[in-house]
């Protein structure tokens, strides 16, 4: 089975981690969930208030982390995906996450960036010469990184797909999909990244 890499931290947005995560697990492909540490992380809520100039922000759900950005061997995933929330603004410093991000890019493997993601592919070096979406007010981090900034819900730049925030989510995915599906169904038997089954968390549901 396919194996797909969330990179993340705590305060990353709530939706933007747990939309691609069910969805790549509905499609047959195991994802793990990758932060400077092995922990539970709390993800955060960002809404938009009419009138108000930028988002809000309220706790969100909290969920484990599998694996450490320095125990990641990028080989080991067929694709990448950096959610949103304040994650990024931090991740983007340490240097296993930005070297996952290089390595992933040196073999054109599928990846998808949304909202503040983009701020590590920048930090990384790897948006020279591309075209992104990101959150709008992060439009001069993408031209700062040498990239070209594209205000849409599911920018395409070869084995890149971006976009704004989670209100694009059906169409990133939608794009994102169609790219990783193409270049490895999760079952490819050809696959570097193994054949166990999906790490999916238990969850305690009140009665």
């Amino acid at each position: 089975m396919a194996k797909v890499l969330i990179l993340t931290g705590d305060a990353a947005e709530t939706l933007e981690v747990f939309y691609p995560y069910q969805r790549l697990l509905e499609a047959g492909y195991e994802v793990h969930i990758a932060a400077p540490e092995k922990k539970k992380l709390q993800f955060v809520v960002h809404d938009f208030i009419d009138g108000f100039d930028t988002y809000t922000e309220k706790l969100g759900h909290t969920w484990d982390a599998d694996i450490a950005f320095k125990d990641v061997n990028s080989d080991d995933y067929v694709a990448i995906v950096v959610p949103g929330g304040r994650a990024p603004e931090y991740i983007r410093n340490d240097e296993d996450a930005k070297r996952i991000v290089r390595e992933v890019f040196d073999r054109n493997a599928p990846v998808a960036a949304l909202c503040h993601g983009p701020m590590l592919l920048a930090a990384a070096g790897v948006l020279q010469g591309r075209t992104s979406s990101a959150y709008p007010a992060l439009s001069l981090d993408v031209e700062f990184g040498g990239g070209t900034y594209e205000n849409g819900a599911a920018v395409v730049d070869g084995n890149l797909v971006s976009g704004r925030a989670w209100p694009d989510h059906p169409s990133w995915m939608r794009e994102f999909m169609r790219i990783l599906e193409a270049a490895h169904p999760a079952t490819d038997s050809g696959s570097t990244a193994g054949d166990s089954e999906a790490a999916v968390q238990p969850v305690s549901v009140p009665a």
